[in-house]
C-alpha cells in the first residue's frame, strides 16, 4: 500500500483523475490541484446531487482526495506548486505536450526542485508535431486505435465502447507508470519521467488481435458478442426478452453445457463435437441455441447452468450489475455521508482489496483543503495564505456553498 506517499494530481475531467483515485485507493495521499475555476468535470455531467450540486462525472473519479485551487499561470502560483513539489513523491498531469514547459512543470524543471520526484504525464497521441496539438477525445482515440472497427455487429457500422475506455485505460496505465517511477526513486534516489499516450494504451490492448494480424495479415472485424475463435461463446435471447451470455470453453464444459440445456446429443454431433468443427458450423449451432434458450427466462437459465458449473450469466444492465449480490459481497457499492450531513450517496467501491483498506472519503469541494494543505505541507503562515487568497493566486473553498 502507498501509506506515506504524497501525490499531486493536476489532471482533469476523467482519465487522469481516475488515475489519481486509483492511487488514493492504494493508500496514497492525493492532493488535487485545480485551477481557480475548478475542474471542468464539476460542470459537465447531466446528473448532479440535490444537496450540493456536485456532478456525477466529477464524483465518480475524485474520491479520497483533498482539493486545493491555485492559479498556475501566476508567478506566485508557480512558487506555491514548487513548494508542494518539494514535499511530494509524484506529480501526475494531463496537459497538452507543450504546456508543462510553459508552466515550468516539465520534468527537467521539477527534478531541479525535487530530484526524487516521479513525473507521470498523460497525453493524447504523441509529443511532437503534427500530433502534439491534436485534440484527443475518447471517441477519437477509439477510432484511431481500431477499437471501433472490432466493436458492434458483424455487418453494422463501427461502434464505440459503451464507456470511455480510452480515457479510463489511460488512467490505469498512468497510475501503473507512476507506481513504477516511484519504486525506481525509492531504490535509486532518482526521479523518473513516464509518459502515457491514450493512443498507445488502446493499441496495447489490441493484444492478440494485433498479433494475429501480424502473423496472418487478416484484418479483424466486429463480431457482435460472438467470440471469433471459440464456439459457443455468445449471447442468446431468452424467453423473457433478456439475454444470457454463455461460454463453455473446452470439451469438459461443452459436454456439461449440452447436458444442462437438455441437448446431450449435441456433444457427439459431428458438426459440433470438436472446437474447430463448432467454429466451422457456428451459424447452425447459434440457430439451435437461440431456439433452445427462448424456452425459459434468462434468470432460470442462469440458475440451471450455474448449478452445472457452466460459464454463463444473464446480460445485466447497469442497475442489475450494481444490485447483484456479488457486487455487495465485494463491497463494490458503498454509501457515504456528505461531509456536512447534507445527504447520503452511493459510490463504487475499491477494487483493491487489502486487509487494511478503508473506504475513501467523499470527493472534495473545489479548493476546500487549500488552507489546510498549504499549512501542513508547505508550512505557510495564516498571513501568507490570506495574502495569496486576497490576490487571487489561490482559492479556499467552502463545503457550505452549494454551487461548485
Amino acid at each position: 500500500m502507498l501509506s506515506g506517499i504524497r501525490i499531486l494530481d493536476l489532471t482533469w475531467v476523467l482519465g487522469g483523475p481516475f488515475a489519481g483515485q486509483l492511487l488514493a485507493q492504494l493508500g496514497a495521499e492525493v492532493i488535487k490541484v485545480e485551477p481557480l475555476e475548478g475542474d471542468l468535470s464539476r460542470q459537465v455531467s447531466s446528473h448532479s446531487t440535490e444537496f450540493d450540486g456536485a456532478s456525477g462525472f466529477f464524483l465518480s473519479v475524485n474520491r479520497g482526495k483533498s482539493s486545493i485551487a491555485i492559479d498556475l499561470k501566476s508567478p506566485d502560483g508557480r512558487a506555491t506548486i514548487y513548494d508542494l513539489v518539494r514535499n511530494a513523491d509524484a506529480i501526475v498531469y494531463g496537459f497538452a505536450p507543450s504546456v508543462p514547459a510553459r508552466l515550468g512543470l516539465d520534468a527537467a524543471s521539477l527534478h531541479k526542485i525535487n530530484p526524487k520526484l516521479t513525473v507521470a504525464q498523460l497525453i493524447g497521441l504523441h509529443d511532437e508535431p503534427p500530433y502534439s496539438d491534436a485534440p484527443a477525445f475518447d471517441l477519437i482515440i477509439q477510432a484511431m486505435a481500431g477499437v471501433m472497427s472490432i466493436t458492434g455487429e458483424r455487418d453494422g457500422a463501427p461502434v464505440r465502447v459503451g464507456y470511455q475506455v480510452a480515457d479510463l485505460a489511460g488512467g490505469l496505465f498512468l497510475a501503473l507508470g507512476c507506481l513504477g517511477g516511484m519504486i525506481k526513486a525509492l531504490k535509486s534516489g532518482k526521479g523518473e519521467h513516464v509518459q502515457i499516450s491514450l493512443l498507445d494504451c488502446q493499441l496495447a490492448l489490441l493484444t492478440w488481435q494485433a498479433q494475429n494480424y501480424f502473423i496472418s495479415g487478416e484484418i479483424p472485424h466486429p463480431n457482435g458478442a460472438r467470440h471469433p475463435v471459440i464456439a459457443p461463446s455468445d449471447i442468446y435471447p431468452c424467453g423473457d426478452g433478456k439475454f444470457i451470455a454463455v461460454s463453455p470453453t473446452g470439451q469438459q464444459f461443452w459436454a456439461q453445457f449440452c447436458a444442462a440445456i437438455g441437448k446431450p446429443e449435441l456433444a457427439a454431433d459431428p458438426r459440433f463435437a470438436h472446437p474447430k468443427s463448432r467454429i466451422a458450423n457456428v451459424a447452425e449451432l447459434t440457430e439451435i441455441l437461440n431456439e433452445t434458450f427462448r424456452s425459459r427466462p434468462s434468470a432460470e437459465w442462469a440458475q440451471v447452468l450455474s448449478a452445472k458449473r457452466v460459464p454463463a450469466a444473464p446480460v445485466n444492465n447497469v442497475a442489475d450489475a450494481l444490485d447483484q449480490p456479488v457486487s455487495h459481497l465485494r463491497r463494490m457499492v458503498e454509501e457515504l455521508e456528505h461531509p456536512f450531513g447534507q445527504g447520503v450517496l452511493k459510490f463504487l467501491g475499491n477494487p483493491f482489496k487489502y486487509a487494511s483498506s478503508t473506504p475513501l472519503s467523499y470527493p472534495p469541494k473545489h479548493g476546500a483543503q487549500t488552507r489546510a494543505v498549504l499549512e501542513s505541507v508547505c508550512g505557510y503562515s495564516t498571513d501568507k495564505i490570506d495574502d495569496l487568497i486576497a490576490r487571487k493566486v489561490i482559492m479556499q473553498g467552502d463545503y457550505h456553498d452549494k454551487a461548485d
